[in-house]
């Protein structure tokens, strides 16, 4: 299988990811988000990154990693210092159920505990969404609480750093 690679999103991948957003799977998965893509793609805020996952060059799905406690909307609410939350994307179809998200997922997780003082990692699948669980899962998260982000019904998940 080839691998993943990871790569800053730019302006450039716009349409694309305006694409993925009209997916019918995306949607279930994010249903009540604007990514505002034509301006968040020029920002390059200290407390995020977004990237694009690619096999064989091709584009075929989206990361984005903060600090939820940085982060400017307040999304998460008042969190600690040691987190960062992800999330994660499969836009094109014929690579979705192929393994490309676990690489994703791993590479993800690398990346955030590769940062001094990350202690763990948040993630807010809907609750409705259980094959997501079961991935998040077997990545070895943890369901922490139910919770309402405006209008969606999630489960916060959780994996800290291991020694």
């Amino acid at each position: 299988m080839p691998r993943v690679t990871l790569r800053e999103a730019t302006p450039d991948d716009r349409a694309t990811l305006e694409r993925w957003d009209e997916e019918p799977d995306v949607v279930a998965s994010d249903p009540n988000d604007d990514w505002h893509w034509e301006v968040e793609l020029a920002r390059r805020p200290a407390w995020r990154e977004q990237l694009v996952a690619e096999v064989d060059g091709r584009p075929i799905g989206f990361l984005q990693i903060i600090d939820p406690r940085l982060e400017e909307s307040h999304y998460w609410g008042d969190v600690p210092d040691g987190l960062r939350a992800i999330d994660i994307w499969i836009g094109e179809g014929e690579y979705r159920g192929r393994g490309y998200g676990t690489e994703m997922m791993e590479l993800a997780i690398a990346r955030c505990f590769a940062v001094e003082g990350v202690r763990a990692i948040i993630i807010d699948p809907l609750i409705t969404n259980t094959d997501a669980i079961r991935f998040y899962e077997r990545l070895g998260f943890v369901a922490v609480e139910r919770r309402s982000f405006g209008e969606d019904d999630c489960l916060v998940m959780r994996l800290a750093r291991t020694d």
